[in-house]
């Protein structure tokens, strides 16, 4: 039946969250019900608020979470209420070509392209003062109870503790992939990483754990830099410190640049300020970050032609189902930290102080 519950619904964009009593329609065929019980913040999010990513409104955002099963519709076999889950913003449907090739993990039952912010079957399963609310990227995770496409949710470890491992659902899942599936940072190598928000700290955490020898983290926030030391960063540096560009900075460090670089802020001037301050011949620089809405790039070719590699990461390039249960795994068997990623727990009513706190770096 119909679940009425809290949820922090987005009326229109550049506005506060505000919390509403929703309903929640039961799961229809091949879809899942899920109380949710920790969610992060991620800046994606915000980019709905402030119009930079576009999606129809009245909206429930968040898609960083983990939760237990209330309960499945017809069909569903790869979960059962009570299990613990984490939805997935990236499906993997498994029949798409992205889902048959090994080398791909942008599942096109995504939501993240079209955002037309409903159920595959065209429909929505929230409601609130008898108006249709929309979902956001397929699981809508700032609500008590919201409901996903079984091919959007994983199970994980029933022990796993759900305030930590939510994390997986996107943030520390896409900064690690990114150094470990997308780069394929090898022992040895050089990298940069600009931003050093969750995300960011999590490409160091992989470019660590890939056995890089110099990982050179970029922030114009210096009270980052403690932090990103002690997940791994051998080197911070402030472009505010210098009167020259960046990637110059990082060419002279590094005697020509870095074998891997990372951009994970979402701005198009350091995408290309990545890519320049990576070797010139086989430097391969990723962009992590959310690209603006209407902006576009413009640079010198001649950075590509000299054999520069420029790759997008989305979602670390892991193939969400199959991969989420094993670093939840992972996590349990303390191969990586998540602590160090978590700055604040709140009471999710105080969500607006949450972005607060995003918004100002802290």
């Amino acid at each position: 039946q119909v679940i009425k519950c809290k949820a922090a619904v987005l009326w229109e964009a550049n506005k506060p969250f505000s919390i509403e009593e929703v309903e929640v329609a039961p799961p229809k065929e091949h879809e899942v019900r899920i109380k949710i019980i920790a969610t992060g913040i991620c800046r994606s999010d915000d980019h709905v608020i402030t119009g930079a990513l576009v999606v129809r409104f009245p909206v429930i955002l968040g898609h960083e979470a983990a939760g237990v099963v209330e309960s499945v519709g017809q069909g569903v076999t790869s979960v059962k209420p009570g299990d613990k889950v984490v939805p997935l913003f990236i499906p993997q449907c498994g029949e798409c070509k992205s889902c048959l090739n090994n080398k791909g993990n942008l599942c096109s039952k995504t939501d993240l392209g079209a955002r037309r912010g409903l159920m595959p079957d065209g429909t929505t399963r929230f409601t609130c003062k008898g108006k249709e609310i929309y979902h956001f990227l397929g699981t809508s995770t700032f609500t008590e109870y919201t409901v996903v496409h079984e091919s959007a949710v994983a199970k994980i470890d029933s022990a796993a503790p759900l305030e930590k491992v939510c994390l997986i659902g996107c943030g520390f899942s896409t900064g690690y992939g990114a150094a470990l599936q997308t780069a394929k940072v090898e022992p040895g190598s050089t990298c940069a990483v600009f931003g050093l928000g969750g995300v960011g700290l999590s490409v160091v955490i992989g470019c660590k754990a890939a056995g890089a020898s110099r990982i050179i983290a970029v922030d114009i926030n210096s009270n980052k830099f403690a932090k990103a030391k002690e997940l791994g960063a051998t080197d911070c540096i402030n472009p505010k410190d210098f009167d020259k560009p960046i990637h110059e900075v990082l060419m002279e460090m590094t005697g020509g640049g870095v074998d891997y670089s990372f951009e994970v802020i979402g701005r198009t001037d350091t995408m290309t300020s990545a890519l320049a301050c990576s070797q010139c011949n086989y430097g391969v620089s990723v962009i992590v970050g959310v690209p603006p809405a209407a902006q576009k790039i413009t640079f010198d070719p001649m950075l590509l032609f000299t054999g520069r590699s420029w790759k997008g990461s989305v979602f670390g390039g892991w193939k969400s189902k199959d991969a989420v249960p094993k670093l939840v795994d992972d996590y349990m068997k303390k191969k990586f930290v998540l602590d160090p990623l978590i700055t604040h727990t709140l009471p999710w009513t105080k969500i607006n102080e949450g972005f607060g706190l995003l918004r100002t770096g802290e």
